[in-house]
């Protein structure tokens, strides 16, 4: 019942969200006095819809995206004699470009607001792996993959008896600068016996002297046994905020969050032969792209575990990533219409400083092929999406 109630919650965040998303043109149309005849919130026949003023609101069967329908959006849109004067494509181009960059800016307030609710209520990932200690335990010898021998008498612990604390910044260590965990790692496996270690505690490096264990760790890729070098230190995976010092948190995780789903939009090409494989009965890779039904999947696994931080976290990578592959400038995205516009621009101004007069707007019919082209490879890979989200999905372990 509850892996049920999550993938219903997360599937009505994702219409809240495309909501909102129209709805950032709709106010920013207005607000710039452009003529919006619909806002619809779904596709295919209406379910109700009322008129407000000139507007009319609706939700239609498909819940499936959804539309704000501005007059003359583009050449090919016909005007009445009354909507011409505040039709969009009479508007300066800031206001046009404003206007259609509003969806995705909706969607990335949106994710920076689930990410302050998450930095507050349960702290943020430590996605950059930042190399800062968590846990002070002992340097042991690893059992098994995932398992270490416990900590008792004999043991080292060299981490704690240098002094090194929870909370620390791991800086340099050997002078070996160490900007991220898998660099202390590597660089503490590697040395032995005494090693300087710097790091960082309230604003200064303090220079810590740590007597390095040899211990016994498995080689991840073969499982074989090797001697490395160890001090009893875990990595901090988790940042606790509260509601003040979240708020440079969040600008800062958003961040992070915006390079990894840039990463993964110019990583998609060579996933989708594996998104194939995984159709095929292949294990299904945990970075595959998802559809809108795997990340419900997804998020009812969250919920039945209680892990609502994983469930909010999802629902804003979503809105990060819709907002970014919707700026894309491809055609029909906005980011498509923006480029359009901006190119119209510098045409004209361009024009003009040669002393020749501006040409009419751009010829839409011409791009219609591209656009087509575009609409079928998106239409494909949703549908391959789809299809290995239903008969092989990502869930929660």
């Amino acid at each position: 019942m509850s892996f049920a109630f999550g993938v219903t919650l997360f599937a009505l965040g994702i219409a809240i969200s495309i909501a909102l998303h129209e709805a950032g043109h709709l106010v920013t149309a207005k607000v710039f006095g452009m003529r919006v005849r619909r806002y619809f919130i779904g596709f295919g026949p209406s379910i109700f819809s009322f008129r407000r003023g000139e507007t009319e609101y609706g939700l239609k069967v498909i819940p499936a995206g959804g539309f704000c329908d501005i007059a003359g959006m583009t050449a090919l849109d016909p005007v009445t004699e009354e909507e011409a004067p505040r039709a969009f494509f009479g508007k300066p181009t800031w206001q046009r470009v404003v206007v259609l960059s509003a969806g995705s800016i909706t969607h990335f307030i949106v994710g920076m607001v689930l990410i302050f609710v998450l930095a507050v209520g349960w702290g943020l990932p430590n996605l950059a792996a930042t190399p800062v200690a968590g846990e002070v335990s002992c340097a042991a010898d690893q059992v098994s993959l995932g398992e270490y021998a416990p900590c008792g008498p004999g043991v080292p612990t060299p981490a704690a008896a240098a002094g090194l604390l929870p909370g620390d910044t791991i800086v340099s260590v050997a002078s070996t600068r160490t900007q991220t965990w898998p660099d202390a790692v590597l660089a503490i496996r590697a040395a032995s016996g005494p090693t300087t270690i710097v790091v960082e505690r309230g604003g200064a490096q303090v220079p810590l002297t740590v007597d390095v264990a040899t211990v016994r760790r498995l080689d991840p890729e073969t499982g074989a046994p090797v001697t490395v070098g160890a001090i009893g230190v875990g990595q901090r995976q988790v940042f606790e905020y509260g509601p003040v010092s979240a708020v440079p948190a969040t600008f800062a995780f958003t961040g992070v969050v915006f390079e990894r789903v840039w990463d993964g939009i110019l990583a998609f090409p060579e996933k989708v032969p594996r998104l194939i494989d995984a159709i095929a009965g292949a294990e299904r890779d945990l970075d595959s792209p998802v559809s809108v039904v795997g990340a419900s999947i997804i998020g009812g696994d969250a919920v039945e575990r209680g892990l609502w931080e994983q469930f909010i976290f999802l629902l804003a990578v979503l809105n990060f990533f819709i907002g970014v592959f919707n700026l894309l400038p491809l055609l029909p995205l906005d980011g498509g219409h923006i480029t359009v516009n901006l190119y119209e621009r510098v045409r004209d101004w361009t024009r003009a400083r040669l002393g020749k007069a501006a040409m009419p707007p751009v010829d839409y019919t011409r791009l219609l092929p591209i656009t087509f082209v575009l609409i079928l490879v998106g239409g494909a890979i949703s549908l391959l999406t789809l299809t290995a989200d239903i008969v092989n999905p990502i869930r929660l372990q």
